[in-house]
C-alpha cells in the first residue's frame, strides 16, 4: 500500500535535494551571440506559445527576430494578429512601441517576424534554386516528385533544415526561433543528413541511376543485361510509368540531392555551434517530464547545446499552510452533524444543543440551521483545495525525479494560467513570466 504524497506545504517534502539551476531567459536572449533557439517538447505543453513568447520579448528588447513554427496548429499566427502564416516570414505589427532596452543596448527598435514552415514550398526552392530553369521545370512536373515533395516519409524534418539553415545563410536576422513538431519527431530533423544519405546510397536507388551514370550504349547494355530482371519486377510492383516517372526523377535530382546532403549536413553542425541554444519546453507532468528527459539525453548525446528546460503550467496555491488531509477533515466536520471534533485535544459535538450529544430536535431540518448552506459551501471549497495540495504535491514529485536524474539542467517555471494566449498581450505575459526566472525549486 503507498503512503500518502507529501503536501507542499511539508518542509521535508522539499528536503533532502538541491535546488535546480535558474535558467535567465533575458540573458539568453539579450546576448548577441545568441543566434538561434530552438524549442522542442511533446505536444500539447504550450511549445508553440513559447517560442512564440520568445520571440516577441526578444524584439521589443531591440532584436531583429524571426519565428519559424514547424507545427501545423494555427494559434501562432492567431495571437500575433495574422491572419496566416506561410512561408515567407510575415512582419507582426504592435512591436516598435514596445522598446524595452536591454543592458547595453541602444535604444534602437527590433522587429518580429513569423512565418510557418510549407515543406512542399520549400522542396520547390531547393530544386529552383540549384538546377537550371529547365529541368527544374522536368522536375517540378514529375508526377513522383510530386508525391515525395508532399508526403515523403522524413520530407518534413528534411526542409526544417533546409530552411533553417536559408534563413541564417541570408544572415538577415539577429535571433532565430524555431518551434519544432510536437513530440519525439522534434528531434527527428536531427538525423535529416544521415536518414537523406542512407535513402541515397540505397540499393533502389543504385538500381535506379545506374543506367543514367553509365550512360550511352554502356548504360543501356547494363539495363538490358543485368538490370532487367530487377527492373521488370519492379514495373510489375510499381507499375510501369510509375517506375520510369521514378528513374526520371532521380535522374534529375541527383545533383540536387547531393547538394542538400551537403547542406543539411552544414546546418546540423550550425545546431551544434556556439550561438544556438536549445530549449526543452514540458509540463509538470510524468510523461510530458519523461519526454523531456529523453530529449535532454538525446541532445547530450548529439552534443547540442542545451540550455534549460521550461516547466510550463506549474500549479500554485496560496494557502500551502493548509495540508490536504487537514482540509479534508475540516470539511467532514462541517458537513457531518455529530463528527467529533479532536482539535487542540478537546472532544465536542458540533451541532447539538446538548453536553451529553442528545437532541430533541428529531430528523435533520436544514432550514433549523441557517448557517448549514455556508458550511456546505465552505466544505466544498475545502476539498477543492485538498484536490489543489494533491497536485501540487504530484507535480513537485515528478519535478524532483526529472532533477534527480538531470541536475545541471537549468529550470524557468510558467504558472498555470486561467485560460490560453490569443494575442500579443498574452505572450508579453508569458515572457514576462519566462524572464521573472521564478522557480519554486531554487
Amino acid at each position: 500500500m503507498s503512503q500518502e504524497p507529501q503536501t507542499a506545504a511539508d518542509p521535508d517534502a522539499r528536503s533532502g535535494r538541491s535546488p535546480a539551476p535558474t535558467l535567465h531567459v533575458d540573458a539568453l536572449l539579450d546576448d548577441p551571440k545568441t543566434r538561434i533557439v530552438v524549442c522542442c517538447g511533446s505536444g500539447g505543453v504550450g511549445k508553440t506559445t513559447t517560442a512564440a513568447a520568445l520571440a516577441l520579448r526578444a524584439a521589443e528588447r531591440g532584436r531583429k527576430v524571426v519565428v519559424l513554427t514547424i507545427d501545423p496548429a494555427k494559434r501562432l499566427a492567431q495571437s500575433m494578429g495574422i491572419d496566416s502564416l506561410d512561408n515567407v516570414p510575415r512582419r507582426v505589427k504592435g512591436t516598435e512601441d514596445r522598446r524595452e532596452e536591454a543592458p547595453g543596448e541602444s535604444a534602437e527598435p527590433g522587429e518580429l517576424h513569423a512565418m510557418m514552415l510549407d515543406m512542399k514550398r520549400t522542396f520547390d526552392e531547393v530544386v529552383e534554386t540549384h538546377t537550371d530553369p529547365e529541368r527544374a521545370a522536368q522536375i517540378l512536373a514529375n508526377p513522383f516528385y510530386q508525391t515525395v515533395s508532399g508526403g515523403f516519409a522524413g520530407t518534413q524534418e528534411y526542409m526544417a533544415m533546409e530552411k533553417l539553415g536559408q534563413l541564417r545563410a541570408k544572415d538577415e536576422w539577429d535571433l532565430i526561433v524555431v518551434d519544432t513538431p510536437p513530440s519525439r519527431n522534434a528531434l527527428d530533423f536531427l538525423d535529416a543528413p544521415k536518414r537523406l544519405g542512407s535513402f541515397l546510397d540505397s540499393k533502389l536507388i543504385r538500381v535506379l541511376t545506374a543506367p543514367a551514370k553509365l550512360g550511352g550504349r554502356a548504360g543501356m547494355a547494363f539495363l538490358n543485361v543485368g538490370m532487367s530482371m530487377m527492373t521488370g519486377t519492379l514495373g510489375k510492383l510499381l507499375g510501369g510509368q510509375l517506375l520510369k516517372d521514378a528513374q526520371t526523377f532521380v535522374s534529375a535530382m541527383d545533383t540536387t540531392f547531393g547538394g542538400f546532403r551537403t547542406r543539411a549536413d552544414a546546418t546540423f553542425k550550425l545546431l551544434q555551434a556556439p550561438g544556438t541554444a536549445f530549449l526543452v519546453v514540458a509540463a509538470p507532468e510524468r510523461d510530458a517530464l519523461r519526454e523531456a528527459a529523453y530529449f535532454v539525453e538525446r541532445l547530450a548525446a548529439e552534443k547540442m547545446p542545451l540550455v534549460g528546460l521550461v516547466l510550463n503550467r506549474v500549479h500554485g496555491s496560496g494557502a500551502t499552510r493548509l495540508s490536504a488531509e487537514q482540509a479534508l477533515a475540516a470539511a467532514e466536520n462541517l458537513v457531518e452533524p455529530g463528527i467529533v471534533d479532536q482539535a487542540d485535544g478537546h472532544a465536542d459535538v458540533r451541532n447539538s444543543p446538548e453536553t451529553d450529544g442528545s437532541s430533541d430536535s428529531g430528523p435533520e431540518d436544514p432550514a433549523a440551521d441557517p448557517d448549514r448552506p455556508v458550511d456546505e459551501l465552505t466544505a466544498g471549497l475545502l476539498r477543492l483545495h485538498a484536490e489543489r495540495m494533491r497536485l501540487l504535491a504530484r507535480e513537485q514529485r515528478t519535478r524532483d525525479r526529472f532533477i534527480s536524474h538531470h541536475p545541471e539542467v537549468a529550470i524557468v517555471e510558467v504558472p498555470a494560467l486561467p485560460g490560453d494566449v490569443h494575442d500579443l498581450t498574452g505572450l508579453r505575459d508569458i515572457g514576462d513570466r519566462l524572464a521573472a526566472g521564478h522557480t519554486e525549486l531554487s
